[in-house]
């Protein structure tokens, strides 16, 4: 199998989206964060190994915890995705954290608050110009 192939953006795809639903619905550990998410999932093309990206919203102790509950779990999840995935082999799953989530988060809100510091500027020289104008009539 090819490492671009139909069968192994499908097989990729199957993977990650049942990931998905094992970390959301099927774990009970409190290390894991309620905001988890698995951004990726790479099979790779002889079935035995996967690496999943997964997302962690929250400070880098939150972060330390989940991947570690989640390496702790993982011969549940592969046992939940070798029930839930009709696969030749049902692959181990390496854990690897993907901070992409919130650097797009932490980079959404640097521009937010230049954007405000902008318009407030505006506003404040706007309010400068109005109020040069008056004193200049009243003289």
């Amino acid at each position: 199998m090819r490492k671009h192939s139909r069968k192994s953006n499908r097989v990729n795809s199957e993977v990650h989206k049942e990931l998905g639903n094992i970390i959301r619905g099927g774990l009970k550990d409190p290390r894991i964060a309620p905001m988890t998410s698995v951004v990726a999932a790479e099979v790779t093309t002889d079935l035995k190994t996967c690496k999943a990206y997964i997302s962690v919203l929250g400070d880098e102790k939150v972060q330390a915890e989940t991947i570690a509950g989640l390496q702790s779990a993982e011969g549940f999840i592969r046992r939940e995705l070798a029930r839930n995935l009709n696969m030749r082999n049902t692959p181990t799953v390496q854990f690897i954290l993907d901070q992409s989530i919130e650097y797009g988060v932490n980079m959404t809100k640097k521009i937010e608050d230049i954007v405000k510091d902008i318009k407030d500027e505006d506003a404040t020289e706007e309010a400068e110009e109005t109020t040069e104008g008056v004193e200049g009539d009243q003289v």
